[in-house]
């Protein structure tokens, strides 16, 4: 048995992600901190003023919803959540509770970033979850871009240690998206959260006997982008690509594509 905290957000996918993994019954969750803000179109609707991005918004968070609403809404909650604002994560009274709790190791899917208490108190105990493939896209949206850039084999999640930098730590294990025929942007995101839920509780189980991972040679392919890059004309980028049929030609070539975009693989982990 496992005995973990879990460090998340407290939208409907990081809902999904803590009590998904407390179901496991060989992982005991002794408590889960959600960092609330606002909801992805409430942040997005402040932010942007054009119709194309909000449309992009509001069709993501509806599919968030048909993905993990009912879930979130019906199974039985055993993550024992705690609801913070944004950034208390940090907080010297959470980092002491969390001390007291003794975690075999903290989980991290989408909370703040974590400083030196937390950081020096659990080293090589702090996992995280990136979503997106290092160091192929670093930045904001590290799932969209590699969709508007038509390299839909960078889409992914990486596993990794975490350390003081930002998504800097020695990686576990990274896997790529699944794709199906008539995907949205959304389906293959969400799809992707679903499926790195279960790789997460794969890597909690194993992580005393982890291997270290192969390390493929990186073809030296690397791209950042900002926030500021979220424009009107990165989303008509992205419709374009997908009425072009950039997914069902990756699913026909798949092996192809994904050779020339190698991700790190750890032999302990089903992929």
């Amino acid at each position: 048995m496992k005995k973990i905290v879990i460090l998340t957000g407290n939208e409907l996918r990081h809902q999904f992600f803590r009590k998904k993994i407390a179901l496991n019954s060989e992982i005991q969750v002794l408590s889960s901190l959600c960092e609330s803000e606002e909801n992805l179109v409430e942040k997005g609707a402040a932010q942007v003023s054009t119709t194309k991005r909000q449309q992009h918004l509001l069709a993501r968070e509806q599919s968030e919803k048909d993905f993990f609403e009912l879930f979130v809404n019906t199974a039985r909650d055993v993550s024992n959540p705690i609801v913070i604002k944004r950034g208390e994560i940090n907080d010297p009274l959470y980092f002491e509770q969390i001390k007291a709790l003794n975690p075999d190791l903290v989980i991290v899917y989408g909370a703040s970033l974590l400083k030196d208490l937390l950081l020096s108190h659990f080293e090589g105990r702090i996992l995280n979850v990136h979503l997106g493939l290092s160091p192929y896209y670093r930045g904001a949206a590290t799932n969209f871009w590699p969709l508007v850039d038509r390299n839909p084999a960078c889409v992914g999640a990486t596993f990794m240690y975490i350390d003081a930098g930002i998504d800097t730590g020695e990686i576990i294990h990274q896997t790529r998206a699944s794709y199906n025929f008539f995907d949205t942007p959304s389906t293959i995101g969400n799809r992707l959260i679903k499926d790195m839920t279960e790789v997460f509780a794969d890597i909690i189980l194993k992580f005393d006997g982890l291997e270290k991972p192969t390390i493929s040679n990186y073809n030296g392919f690397k791209k950042l982008y900002k926030k500021k890059d979220f424009t009107e004309e990165a989303v008509d980028q992205l419709y374009v690509n997908f009425k072009g049929g950039m997914v069902e030609e990756y699913i026909s070539n798949k092996d192809k594509y994904d050779s020339e975009f190698p991700i790190v693989l750890n032999k302990a982990i089903a992929n």
